[in-house]
């Protein structure tokens, strides 16, 4: 599998000649649309920055606003309903947590969750090899409150994202803040990996924009 970081939210997963796209955004956030291949598009919540799927190239299966299990392009998603904020989406709506497994590894990607996990979400999510949460704040939970999510879920890889980047124009905060409070983080410019490489101890990984 390999794990490519877009910007902002949005990740490309490749498994198996399939791709995987979560929360396609568009050039108001900075960075550029995707406009390469995708087979499914993860949407967690109806923002401009999260559900550009209007740029997509070919007829892709969109999973949005959906909590039962998914079987698309070799993948199996799952959706868990749950809080753009802390006033119950009162302030921002209702965000989805997405659980993406292919080829033995699962992958949680957070979109814009805006609260810790209670008992019964941590429970329904599950097991965790990859984590993407977002870090930065203001819109979703900051560099702390990620941190303790990252303790809740207990994923072998964390992957951070939702920070500032230079090419970034939303207003949250860069990436330094998170890993400040991890001993050791790699940096890599993408993700492959199989189930059988997943490390020992836990492994922040920061990865680099990648080039569309």
């Amino acid at each position: 599998m390999k794990i490519s970081y877009l910007g902002h939210a949005s990740f490309l997963i490749e498994s198996q000649g399939q791709y995987l796209l979560t929360d396609p955004c568009d050039e108001r956030s900075g960075y550029r649309p995707w406009k390469g291949p995708v087979d499914v598009v993860t949407v967690s919540h109806d923002h401009y920055d999260h559900n550009a799927v209007e740029h997509l190239q070919g007829n892709p299966r969109i999973i949005k606003a959906q909590t039962a299990p998914v079987e698309a392009g070799g993948f199996t998603v799952q959706g868990f309903r749950s809080y753009h904020d802390k006033k119950q989406g009162q302030e921002r709506g209702v965000n989805y947590i997405y659980k993406i497994t292919a080829e033995n590894l699962n992958l949680v990607h957070m979109g814009d969750q805006g609260t810790l996990l209670d008992q019964d979400l941590l429970e329904k999510i599950g097991p965790v090899d990859i984590l993407m949460v977002p870090v930065g704040g203001r819109y979703t939970v900051d560099a702390a409150e990620a941190a303790q999510i990252v303790t809740q879920l207990k994923p072998s890889i964390v992957i951070p994202m939702h920070y500032k980047t230079p090419q970034g124009k939303v207003d949250v905060a860069p990436v330094e803040k998170f890993i400040s409070q991890y001993e050791k983080v790699v940096k890599r410019p993408e993700l492959t990996i199989t189930a059988q490489e997943l490390p020992q101890a836990m492994q922040v990984i920061v990865l680099e924009l990648t080039e569309h």
